[in-house]
């Protein structure tokens, strides 16, 4: 934690498609200060907190759970209440954030079998005009760079708009799960879709229900996508020692799945109160020094089963080429890392 909305964010990876970055503020940004993203659409996980979003279209409330929706060049700051510790997931990217296409009809109307309805998107309740004359900083964003402006008039002196493009909040608790008798792909989790990658919301669930399931996922290897997974309630069934606020990487082509005991131990359950939102891309993604800095070294070793005190009937030996810590020789440190 530490910092205001926009000191406080800490780049862990992206690409050209997307960046991805928390940011837990600690310190309100000033009255007469602004923000506007000239380059990239932003799409804000809540996953604690609460306020007010107030921008030069009128205010949208959020809370825990929801999901807040910023389009490029619009004018807002944002406004923390409550006594909770802010902590905020930000996915940022040069296209706009859009419902899935298999969701909507020819005219972009959601259909009946989309897991949720336009009645779950809260665009902004109240226009506040405010005509004000002083000195109001509004800090633009353009190639990585904050370029203030200083205004004479208060950006929020408008009296009304018109249009498609406004800001709105949905909650992750308004995605209706899709489910089956057998495991379901993961598209089923889609919530939106941008250029080159997706987010999907995981909610709670009824498990597979076909009398063979087995609830817990196959193993498997990503050919078209990195996955990413920022983990933020309840117990993932599939993994170990994943605690509130985790983030994974599991590069495509690289084979990953449940931990050695989960499989078995997933057989009869019946349902998951999990919460957690995933973003795959259809690029590789790229790790930040932040990222490298709070890298748990021994996740990649974590499918061992050893380390579960699992048995590991008719193992392979490892190669004698392959260090035993799981390095690769001469790997850069974001190559390791990743």
């Amino acid at each position: 934690p530490g910092g205001n909305w926009l000191t406080g964010r800490r780049y862990i990876m992206g690409n050209a498609d997307v960046n991805l970055a928390l940011c837990a503020p600690t310190e309100a940004m000033g009255e007469n200060v602004f923000f506007k993203n000239a380059t990239h659409d932003e799409l804000i996980y809540v996953h604690d907190g609460e306020g007010r979003l107030e921008t030069v279209l009128g205010t949208v409330e959020f809370v825990k759970g929801d999901y807040v929706h910023i389009p490029r060049t619009l004018t807002h700051r944002w406004v923390f209440t409550g006594d909770v510790q802010p902590r905020l997931l930000v996915i940022e990217a040069p296209t706009e954030f859009r419902p899935p296409k298999r969701y909507r009809n020819q005219f972009g109307q959601l259909l009946e079998h989309s897991p949720y309805c336009e009645r779950d998107f809260r665009p902004p309740t109240e226009l506040h005009t405010i005509d004000q004359k002083g000195e109001f900083v509004v800090k633009i964003k353009k190639h990585g760079k904050l370029h203030p402006f200083v205004y004479r008039y208060h950006p929020f002196d408008v009296v009304g708009w018109d249009g498609y493009m406004y800001p709105y909040a949905i909650s992750i608790h308004d995605f209706e799960p899709i489910t089956g008798r057998i495991h379901q792909p993961p598209p089923v989790h889609q919530m939106f879709e941008a250029h080159n990658f997706v987010v999907c919301s995981f909610v709670p669930r009824l498990f597979d229900y076909h009398p063979d399931s087995i609830p817990a996922p196959y193993n498997h290897s990503n050919i078209d996508s990195d996955e990413v997974l920022y983990y933020a309630e309840g117990d993932f069934m599939s993994r170990k020692g994943i605690a509130r606020g985790s983030f994974t990487l599991h590069p495509g082509g690289i084979p990953h799945g449940p931990h050695p005991g989960t499989t078995e131990a997933s057989i009869g359950a019946k349902e998951t109160h999990e919460l957690a939102v995933m973003v795959d891309t259809f690029r590789p993604l790229k790790l930040t020094k932040d990222a490298l800095r709070i890298e748990d070294e021994d996740y990649q070793l974590s499918w061992q089963p050893e380390r579960h005190n699992h048995p590991m009937p008719d193992a392979a030996p490892v190669p004698p080429d392959i260090a035993g810590d799981g390095a690769v020789p001469d790997a850069s440190p974001a190559d390791a890392a990743r």
